[in-house]
């Protein structure tokens, strides 16, 4: 049952959204640990990690959920890809330029992840001996293991969790409706993006039974979310109680891996067509990960990965001296494995005179 987009808090963005740093209301510390105790004490009945030491890393991690890592890639713990990570991902800046983080679905999903990546990595392996109990022990043996690099990490994770008496969650026996019909009752509930009422779906959920639930006609629902009678819904997905919007309340959005136009649209509260028309695509064409789509405002030009008999749509970019790939992807508003694989480039290595392709 994953828990994604749970308060409206999460998404009263102003136009430029949190890419600009500016929020318009954002999760407290109150709200965020009862939001997610529940999937703590959970996971930790499952894992044996300590409910508080997931809750206070998730508030320093995530900046109790408001993180740019947090609200995009529904990442809580800034966890980075690794050889090992098969599923989606998300690119940011962090010790250095353009880093990997694992993306995931819904914010649960994160918090799995979370647990998984303790609990199976063997240099974690002797925190699993600590007492459950032992708040201190993990604070100081997660530093100990080379989870940050932050000299004070524990300290850190040691007061935010006696500020906030999180250990009371280490004992679950004295928790009330710490089970799944709390976490179930979090779904369904309705939250306002980009000025529009919305639910986050559960599993079972269809169309038609949240048209009923909610008294929408049925081909409200269909019509609003680009949905056909024939469409499934994936527990986790957004659907909107009212018509969608022009636009979308930011700027860009950059493509996942696994991301299709219809998610793009649900993500981000903007008609289907609208979408398409703004990005001079026709509708059906298919997105690739790492390509920039238009919220706002309209291409001059199709995106790269659309193909065009039009030899005016073709630019370039001629490299001078300190030019970075990172530094013209950005310029060009392209990720840079677009812009890599729009010149068939192998490696980062550019000269001074060299020409790139940038649409």
């Amino acid at each position: 049952m994953p828990l994604q987009r749970l308060l409206p808090v999460l998404f009263l963005l102003t136009s430029t959204g949190i890419f600009a740093g500016t929020v318009g209301a954002q999760m407290t510390k109150g709200e965020y640990i009862e939001t997610y105790k529940y999937i703590a004490i959970k996971e930790m009945k499952r894992t044996g990690v300590p409910a508080s030491i997931t809750l206070a890393q998730g508030i320093l991690e995530s900046g109790f959920g408001n993180s740019k890592l947090a609200h995009i890639a529904k990442n809580h713990f800034g966890i980075k890809c690794h050889t090992d990570w098969k599923g989606r991902t998300f690119y940011m800046d962090d010790d250095t330029k353009h880093e990997c983080f694992r993306k995931y679905r819904s914010a649960e999903e994160s918090f799995i992840d979370h647990s998984d990546f303790l609990k199976n990595r063997s240099r974690y392996r002797f925190l699993f001996d600590l007492k459950i109990t032992d708040y201190k022990g993990w604070a100081h043996g997660l530093k100990k293991a080379g989870y940050a690099t932050n000299p004070k990490y524990p300290q850190l994770l040691i007061g935010l969790i006696e500020t906030h008496e999180l250990y009371q969650y280490d004992k679950p026996g004295k928790i009330k409706k710490e089970d799944d019909d709390v976490i179930a009752s979090l779904h369904n509930k309705v939250f306002e993006f980009n000025g529009i009422r919305a639910i986050l779906t559960k599993k079972g959920d269809t169309p038609l039974k949240i048209a009923k639930k909610h008294g929408i006609g049925y081909k409200k629902i269909l019509k609003w979310n680009d949905l056909s009678r024939r469409s499934k819904i994936k527990p986790g997905s957004t659907i909107y109680l009212q018509p969608k919007r022009n636009k979308g309340p930011k700027k860009f959005h950059t493509v996942a891996g696994g991301e299709s136009m219809w998610d793009i649209a649900q993500q981000n509260g903007i008609k289907l067509k609208k979408l398409y028309k703004r990005n001079l695509m026709m509708e059906g064409t298919q997105v690739k990960a790492g390509q920039i789509i238009y919220l706002r405002g309209k291409r001059s030009v199709p995106p790269v990965h659309q193909k065009s008999n039009n030899p005016n749509h073709i630019r370039y970019h001629t490299v001078k001296k300190g030019d970075t790939l990172y530094a013209i992807a950005n310029r060009y508003h392209l990720s840079v494995e677009a812009l890599m694989e729009l010149n068939q480039l192998k490696d980062s290595i550019i000269s001074p005179g060299d020409k790139l392709r940038v649409k």
